[in-house]
């Protein structure tokens, strides 16, 4: 009980966000908050959860969801608002995804929350032992409100995991945050397809202080309507020989609005980090806005190299051109450019088995935006 109310105190002790912090410069507190009154941590429903594998033949032994969380403390390195404020409003919907080591699967564990009807919140921790190797995709459906998810936890030293969230919410607002170390030598794709949500506010976080630690941050975005879809990413290099690549397209149309802001930060005694991102934006109508800030933070001089960028364009018409004069009508044309376009992240995120599965899932996206 003490440690909810430290986390319910926590935040109430803290000041409203800044809007010239990097994190809140799109998107104010006031506007994910649930209720709209920053002094209100409400009450929020537990979602259901349900853990399954792609391959029904394949059981799971080694990997288990259980009730309450342990061990899944925040990054200190991640902001305390969002963090302490969905640890407090999932007092009563804490779970761990336990993994054993050694675990290996043949085929992707589905991990499905269902937020219901009614705001919803959740805190997982990620309990992964050493030297297992399997993918995990997170699908977060329903018709909440409000939901906040709050992530935790740490892959164990010599993990592999391909690691994918997909925001697929009928409506309402998405508070997400991650806030997950990486071990020694473990390598880590984590990708975000996100699509759902009227208004989604992704706070990730990653902290590489275990030599060798290996990290890809991708995202497939696609916008339309009214949505705005933020994302705020952060890498923190702290110990030697860690690698990271921050790849993010986001493609948004009608009147919807989609940013990504990253941060890579070096920290001194990180020596032989290689740490770089990318924006990609493609905007599909003249009214979609798209803001992307990329930023490092380098404070050790011997690295093997950081970089970032961004860019922006709208669909290119020659290539629509070329594909309407193969047989293809104009609308058919733009959903095969928009696909190939986010299918560039979406084919990093994990295996071949993997990547069909999402590749089917952003079909059903692009056909449910134009209905």
């Amino acid at each position: 009980m003490g440690e909810i109310m430290d986390s319910a105190s926590l935040y109430k002790s803290l000041e409203e966000p800044d809007r010239a912090d990097h994190l809140w410069r799109y998107t104010p507190w006031r506007r994910v908050h649930p209720t709209g009154d920053l002094t209100d941590i409400p009450d929020a429903s537990a979602p259901k959860v349900g853990l399954t594998c792609l391959d029904e033949n394949v059981a799971l032994v080694g990997i288990s969801i259980e009730e309450g969380g342990v061990g899944g403390e925040i990054l200190t390195e991640s902001d305390k608002v969002t963090a302490s404020f969905i640890k407090a409003v999932a007092r009563d919907s804490a779970f761990t995804l336990r993994v054993e080591k050694n675990f290996i699967a043949s085929s992707p564990i589905i991990l499905d929350i269902d937020t219901g009807d009614s705001d919803c919140a959740l805190h997982l921790t990620l309990d992964i032992g050493r030297n297992c190797e399997f993918e995990l995709i997170t699908q977060i459906s329903g018709s909440a409100p409000w939901t906040g998810f709050l992530r935790t936890g740490r892959v164990g030293n010599g993990s592999i995991l391909n690691d994918v969230v997909i925001g697929h919410t009928d409506c309402g607002t998405l508070l997400r945050v991650d806030s997950v170390s990486i071990g020694r030598d473990a390598q880590v794709k984590t990708g975000t397809v996100s699509s759902g949500s009227d208004n989604t506010k992704s706070d990730l976080r990653y902290k590489m202080a275990d030599t060798g630690g290996h990290l890809n941050v991708l995202g497939s975005v696609l916008s339309a309507h009214e949505m705005h879809l933020d994302h705020h990413i952060e890498i923190h290099h702290d110990a030697p020989e860690t690698f990271s690549r921050l790849n993010w397209h986001s493609a948004c149309g009608g009147n919807s609005r989609t940013v990504g802001t990253g941060m890579l930060r070096v920290s001194k005694g990180a020596r032989g980090a290689d740490a770089g991102q990318l924006f990609h934006n493609l905007l599909l109508s003249d009214k979609a806005k798209a803001d992307s800030i990329p930023e490092l933070e380098v404070s050790e001089h011997d690295v093997v190299g950081c970089g970032h960028g961004t860019a922006n364009g709208p669909v290119d018409e020659e290539q629509m051109f070329y594909l309407e004069s193969r047989g293809f009508d104009t609308e058919e044309a733009k959903d095969a450019l928009i696909a190939a376009f986010l299918n560039t992240t979406l084919v990093e995120m994990g295996s071949e088995t993997l990547h069909h599965w999402l590749a089917e899932h952003l079909q059903d996206e692009l056909d449910d935006l134009k209905s």
